[in-house]
């Protein structure tokens, strides 16, 4: 596990950072208007809106803080439940995440479940959202089938080229279902033409308020 420090973002809420290799989890521009926009708003629940009669199945590359988890299941809901699976390959040691302060941003016991939830099996956090937690390298393990949404929250691929890869972005994209979506932070041009090569519809989105000017979301058609 690399040498962490906790860092405040601009919206107030906290990020980590990681000086060997000069990265942090989020946006330095605000942490926790990230993970609403990119992933809850744009993803999540875009997909919901366009979904119905079953559960979403989401997958995170990247579970890191918790917090992206923790934003989408405070909007989960019956109609919309979730099954929840996040890939991580260095969990962030608890006595780190309680220097975090997320409890003044979001529900402080679905935050504390999430965290306590048993590694490598699917935990019930409420009726409606499901998170398997799993420790493992993006790199060498199988991926989940008939996903609907991907949130693609890796370091940037100037620090971890090889999340970024082509074959990568091919497993997953043969893990999804047909109309399926991933969003990420990264809008770079090679990004973008990389997902498109592999046969998704990319749209460049407006970012947060306050942050990047653009995201992606790709969608599997």
């Amino acid at each position: 596990m690399p040498n962490l420090e906790v860092q405040h973002t601009e919206d107030g809420s906290a990020t980590l950072f990681v000086p060997e290799l000069d990265e942090h989890y989020h946006s330095v521009k605000g942490a926790y208007t990230e993970s609403l926009h990119i992933y809850r708003d744009c993803a999540y629940l875009y997909a919901a809106e366009r979904t119905t009669n079953r559960p979403l199945r989401l997958l995170e590359i990247g579970f890191g803080t918790g917090l992206n988890a923790v934003v989408t299941a405070m909007v989960a809901t019956n109609e919309r439940p979730v099954e929840y699976i996040t890939l991580e390959k260095y969990p962030v040691e608890p006595q780190l995440i309680c220097k975090l302060g997320y409890d003044n941003f979001v529900d402080a016991s679905l935050f504390s479940a999430i965290h306590a939830a048993t590694w490598e099996q699917p935990i019930a956090i409420k009726p409606c959202f499901t998170i398997e937690k799993r420790c493992c390298d993006l790199t060498d393990t199988a991926l989940p089938e008939n996903i609907d949404i991907v949130y693609f929250d890796a370091f940037a691929p100037e620090k971890q080229p090889e999340m970024w890869s082509s074959e990568i972005f091919t497993r997953i994209y043969h893990a999804m279902r047909q109309g399926g979506v991933l969003t990420t932070y990264c809008a770079k041009g090679a990004i973008r033409r990389l997902l498109q090569s592999t046969g998704f519809s990319v749209e460049r989105l407006a970012g947060p308020i306050g942050g990047k000017r653009e995201i992606l979301r790709a969608t599997k058609i």
